[in-house]
């Protein structure tokens, strides 16, 4: 069977400008954007008033320039620590641990949920190459051996895959006989979803029916 030879951004878009070609190039590469979605992006953008798209591109910018990670949770924020970890109204023994930022924001949309957070930015991935270090693992450990620690629970809220999974089996292994409870989301989730696909009542509901990891 002859090899398939993927089709360019360009060729759905001949006698295109050079300059609206780059712009569709670019949102090409954002993720879930195909070359379709690219090109009506592209032709609203251009559509702007000239104040709207330069407020666009300033706001990617400062974003781009402007964001951090806290230090004790890893979420984006423009101040460390961020608005949740220096809230001394949120419960300090509970760190619920999530993948992505907006896992985090799926968490808190629920109002279920009044702890702390860990963000990993990424799930363990053998096959892939991503392995502890290449994720935030290393600083949520610190976290949880520091002397005065207050931790009492650590809710594991990766995604029910099978990389989430094995990311929850890796903290549980290596916190093994420490005094920490260790509890996983209960399985209200669909196996293979996305915490951030999930409506607040599922979500809400998992999070009170978590159970410990064995």
């Amino acid at each position: 069977m002859a090899a398939v030879t993927p089709i360019m951004v360009s060729e759905y878009n001949p006698g295109t400008a050079r300059s609206l070609s780059r712009l569709i190039e670019e949102l090409n590469r954002l993720p879930g954007i195909g070359p379709k979605s690219a090109q009506r992006i592209a032709d609203h953008v251009i559509r702007l008033p000239a104040e709207e798209a330069r407020s666009l591109a300033d706001a990617i910018q400062e974003a781009r320039d402007s964001l951090l990670f806290c230090d004790p949770c890893r979420n984006l924020t423009d101040a460390s620590p961020c608005e949740i970890c220096s809230n001394p109204q949120r419960n300090q023994e509970q760190i619920c641990v999530v993948e992505e930022r907006r896992d985090l924001v799926a968490v808190e949309r629920t109002r279920a949920y009044r702890g702390l957070y860990h963000v990993l930015h990424g799930v363990l991935s053998p096959l892939n190459g991503v392995g502890p270090e290449d994720i935030h693992l290393p600083q949520l450990f610190d976290r949880l051996r520091e002397t005065d620690s207050p931790f009492q629970e650590l809710i594991v809220a990766t995604n029910p895959t099978l990389e989430g999974d094995a990311t929850a089996d890796f903290i549980n292994r290596r916190l093994a006989g420490t005094n920490i409870r260790i509890t996983r989301l209960a399985r209200g989730l669909p196996v293979g979803g996305s915490l951030e696909f999930a409506d607040e009542t599922t979500l809400s509901r998992a999070l009170s029916g978590r159970s410990a990891l064995e």
